[in-house]
């Protein structure tokens, strides 16, 4: 089960990571400025993935904003099957001397983490890799973004009342945080012609009290556009295809399509065309499976020879992208320079454009 929203039917419960409109939208305005510019003037061909990962063999910093010793603790244990698994670390800033895990403030003027957890916001969600300490990714003010003071990775209402599954919801959101997408829109899972897009023939929109659309009385399904077009979610037909659309061009590493990964989300079987179904998934959810921790090895290798490949590619990504919109517009969209050895992302804006949102 992966969150953000509870959509709840009678043979399954799952949950979608629903990031703001204005993440999206700065999301999305980033990706096609790249993707247009993604030839170096060398003929290199660069991925998004390029720019979002973090440099293998660095130091990622997590801090807190709310919970309580414990949950933070779990939260770390939590994640060490991902670092244990690959050449990247994770800092929480433990101090011996208090018992306490580092922290941050929505008044941060400087990064005190790359990734910035709370617990506030509705739904569970994490901005993607390196986007977390991207300035222009995000509206400025807006709860969640890539400035210091903007939330990077939300688990909600943790300090109250956990999920049964939680230690899955922590390990698939610090997946994304580590540059992870979800696995239905892998290119190699296929998953676009296995998902029911539209409603049945005939189908009569119909409601139940929460206002979520569910199969008439004829037995007629809601497609899936019309499902989330209802409660809880109520998304556009264009916030659909963000979230379960295959991401073309946006990853140079495409393993196997994996039914084990946590990255997979639970849907419930009326999305799918026929069932049991290629992409519905396989176990629990809770722990990474074989194809979580090849991804990660090969994301984060411990080769130097491939660390080296790979850092190289993050530097010439960022220094493709940045010349590009410097022609367009005269700023400096990101910094070329690589992270520093304790992980923090030079990834500065000099001009925070309000975000294009979809038509």
């Amino acid at each position: 089960m992966r969150p953000d929203e509870r959509i709840a039917d009678s043979d399954n419960d799952f949950y979608v990571d629903d990031l703001p409109i204005e993440v999206i939208a700065t999301m999305e305005q980033r990706d096609r400025a790249f993707t247009a510019n993604a030839f170096a003037p060398d003929g290199k061909a660069f991925f998004v993935s390029d720019l979002q990962r973090w440099l293998a063999g660095s130091v990622v910093r997590i801090a807190f904003m709310g919970g309580d010793i414990a949950l933070h603790r779990d939260i770390e244990e939590a994640t060490r099957q991902i670092t244990d698994a690959c050449n990247l670390s994770f800092d929480f800033g433990y101090d011996p001397a208090t018992g306490r895990y580092r922290s941050w403030t929505t008044n941060d003027t400087a990064y005190q983490a790359e990734i910035r957890v709370s617990f506030d916001q509705r739904g569970y969600k994490s901005l993607v890799g390196r986007d977390a300490v991207t300035p222009v990714i995000g509206a400025s003010g807006g709860a969640m973004g890539g400035q210091p003071n903007q939330r990077s990775l939300n688990l909600f209402n943790f300090p109250i009342q956990r999920p049964a599954n939680w230690m899955g919801v922590v390990r698939h959101e610090f997946l994304h945080a580590v540059a992870f997408l979800h696995e239905h829109q892998s290119p190699a899972g296929g998953c676009e012609a296995q998902f029911r897009w539209d409603d049945d023939d005939g189908y009569q929109p119909t409601t139940d009290s929460s206002g979520r659309y569910i199969p008439d009385t004829e037995g007629r399904r809601p497609g899936i556009y019309t499902y989330f077009a209802g409660a809880p979610n109520y998304w556009d037909r264009a916030t659909v295809d963000h979230n379960l659309r295959p991401r073309t061009g946006i990853s140079a590493i495409t393993g196997a399509f994996d039914q084990s990964s946590v990255m997979l989300y639970r849907f419930p079987r009326l999305f799918y065309r026929t069932y049991p179904n290629p992409c519905a998934p396989i176990g629990a959810g809770i722990d990474l499976s074989p194809g979580d921790v090849e991804g990660l090895r090969e994301t984060y290798p411990f080769d130097e020879t491939r660390v080296a490949e790979l850092n190289a590619r993050r530097t010439g990504a960022a220094e493709t992208l940045s010349t590009a919109v410097k022609k367009e517009t005269g700023e400096s969209l990101i910094s070329p320079r690589n992270a520093t050895a304790d992980g923090i992302g030079t990834a500065v804006a000099r001009e925070r454009r309000q975000p294009v949102l979809r038509d």
